[in-house]
């Protein structure tokens, strides 16, 4: 029986960049991943990828930045005055931040820069610009 829209499957995956990094795998996370395909629980690309393997089966997928978490984009790097970030926190390279947004939201980025007046935010994504391999074991349908 192959996998179709709609199925619940459970997979085993390992996410590597191209220079070999892991960057996840359901091995890392103590348990296949399940989803529902089509539904939109995952990459629409993985999602896709799946569509058509038999239980038991292994397949590679490699998906550029447009298939993932985008491209990355310059002006998703925010440059801001060191007063604008609370006193109770110590900006420094690396620091996962909650940005406000002019619109009320709230975004999520990191410190890539801190000089004595500023302190320069990255918004996107940290995944964005990278393409993404995976392994991926068809472990059951559910449903």
């Amino acid at each position: 029986m192959s996998i179709k829209k709609g199925d619940k499957v459970k997979v085993e995956y390992k996410g590597t960049l191209d220079d070999g990094t892991v960057f996840d795998s359901s091995k890392i996370r103590g348990m296949p991943l399940e989803f529902v395909v089509g539904a939109g629980q995952v990459m629409k690309a993985f999602e896709n990828a799946v569509i058509g393997m038999e239980i038991g089966e292994e397949k590679e997928i490699k998906l550029q930045p447009s298939q993932a978490y985008g491209v990355r984009n310059p002006q998703l790097i925010k440059k801001i005055s060191r007063g604008q970030i609370p006193k109770e926190i110590e900006p420094k390279l690396g620091l996962e931040i909650t940005v406000g947004q002019p619109n009320g939201t709230k975004a999520a980025g990191r410190v890539v820069e801190v000089t004595d007046e500023t302190v320069t935010i990255d918004l996107n994504h940290p995944m964005a610009g990278k393409v993404l391999n995976y392994k991926v074991k068809a472990v059951d349908i559910l449903s």
